[in-house]
């Protein structure tokens, strides 16, 4: 059941009337958007590492990864959306000072890192197809990135690049005509196949680590203010509180990206584990051989296929972890900052991302393997998401903040499990790092 329909209300006539019903296609063009964002290359080379290390063994991920995707960003879409400031403005206004740091910190590190990654990732897609060096592709995209943030707006981005993010489909034919067997598919999706090993666990904190990333958290309450800035509602007495109507269409847009992101990470895993790990394929330390999972619908062209599903992707989610980035910097600091201000009249705000894109880019000339920072920064990730998300639950459950809208028993029960899985994940892998 919907966990935004069983939370207390109060008279809806306390706060601002809902905005008209999205039509359909506007609803899943933004959810498709949202999950592509969470399927960024980083997600992609770590799910793809996953299946092609231990097979269909981890197609278990995906069922459980789901519901954990969709009360994270529903929590934080929650939190811009009634308190009508994005979720670090709201941690300094709620938290002491040595609570507000470190998890800034530890969100920026974080953000620079996935973006890092994900550029090394566009730039091994790009080099597959052209033979430049992958540093120089990098800083070319870093640099094409920046100026449509500079110039244009997200906005232009997401209409530019939206579509590509289709190409991610390809993983479910590629699947399909790999000819799997019905019945393991099953059995290898709702029987867990754990192992207690360093290798295992850090691809299952990896996984948890990419698909509740830190910037989505940042990027989903920032956009729920964003949205009502656009529609004149400046000032932050306009944007508390939200209608059940509004809470309902939230919860309904994030469930739809959610459930995208979902399938195409469970495609990811079963792709690369009906074609590489039977190949004895293990390890994969280059984009093509990444590529080749699309082999069995796209033959020779996999690379094609590969490439553009990579940079679609990487386009759409670069811009999202440069400006969460700021976001957390200006919000950390007391200031303002939105992707409404022009950069002139805002130059911390843009000058955040800037520089966010220039460490990125040049972090990828410390002569690491793009494939393998894919996966690595899926690890950073899930080491931040527990803190957080417990910071996030006590937030939502806290009525100072969220008035009555307040976190009901399903969504409570599956946000502490949350929490707890994904700190019994981490500690359990640094366990194994010390044995």
């Amino acid at each position: 059941m919907d966990p935004a329909v069983r939370e207390p209300l109060e008279a809806d006539t306390q706060v601002h009337a809902p905005p008209p019903p999205a039509g359909m296609m506007k609803l899943v063009g933004a959810g498709v958007v949202t999950g592509a964002a969470d399927d960024d290359p980083s997600a992609i080379g770590t799910y793809a590492s996953a299946g092609a290390k231990f097979g269909l063994g981890f197609l278990w991920i995906a069922p459980v990864l789901l519901p954990m995707m969709y009360v994270v960003t529903y929590l934080s879409a929650k939190i811009g959306q009634v308190y009508g400031k994005g979720l670090f403005a709201c941690i300094r206004d709620q938290f002491p000072r040595w609570v507000l740091v470190p998890m800034v910190t530890l969100a920026i590190i974080g953000n620079v890192i996935e973006a890092a990654a994900d550029l090394g990732g566009i730039g091994a897609a790009v080099n597959l197809l052209v033979p430049i060096p992958v540093p120089l592709i990098v800083v070319a995209a870093a640099g094409l990135i920046f100026l449509l943030q500079y110039l244009g707006s997200y906005t232009l981005i997401r209409r530019i690049f939206r579509w590509l993010a289709l190409i991610l489909f390809a993983y479910v034919a590629a699947a399909i005509l790999a000819r799997p067997d019905p019945l393991e598919i099953l059995r290898a999706t709702f029987v867990p196949r754990i192992q207690f090993t360093a290798e295992f666990v850090a691809l299952v904190v990896a996984c948890i680590g990419t698909s509740l990333s830190a910037y989505v958290y940042t990027w989903q309450s920032n956009q729920e203010v964003e949205e009502q800035i656009a529609i004149g509602r400046r000032r932050l007495w306009q944007r508390k509180g939200a209608t059940r109507q509004e809470m309902k269409a939230t919860s309904r847009d994030v469930l739809t990206g959610m459930i995208f992101s979902n399938v195409i990470l469970y495609f990811i895993i079963m792709s690369t584990g009906l074609t590489l790990h039977p190949a004895g394929q293990t390890e994969i330390d280059t984009a093509a051989q990444a590529a080749a999972a699309l082999e069995p619908l796209a033959g020779a062209g996999a690379k094609w296929l590969f490439a553009a599903g990579i940079i679609g992707v990487g386009f759409l989610a670069v811009p999202i972890m440069t400006t969460g980035a700021a976001y957390d910097v200006v919000q950390g600091l007391g200031r303002e900052g939105s992707l409404q201000d022009r950069p002139s009249r805002n130059r911390l705000f843009y000058g955040v991302i800037a520089l966010v894109t220039v460490v990125a880019a040049g972090m990828n000339f410390l002569g690491l393997n793009p494939m393998k920072m894919l996966v690595w920064s899926g690890i950073v990730q899930g080491f931040l998401v527990p803190p957080l998300l417990f910071l996030m639950m006590l937030l939502t459950n806290s009525r100072k903040v969220v008035g009555a809208r307040t976190n009901g028993r399903w969504t409570n029960a599956l946000g502490w499990a949350t929490t707890l899985i994904t700190f019994l994940c981490t500690a359990t892998l640094v366990l194994t790092w010390i044995w």
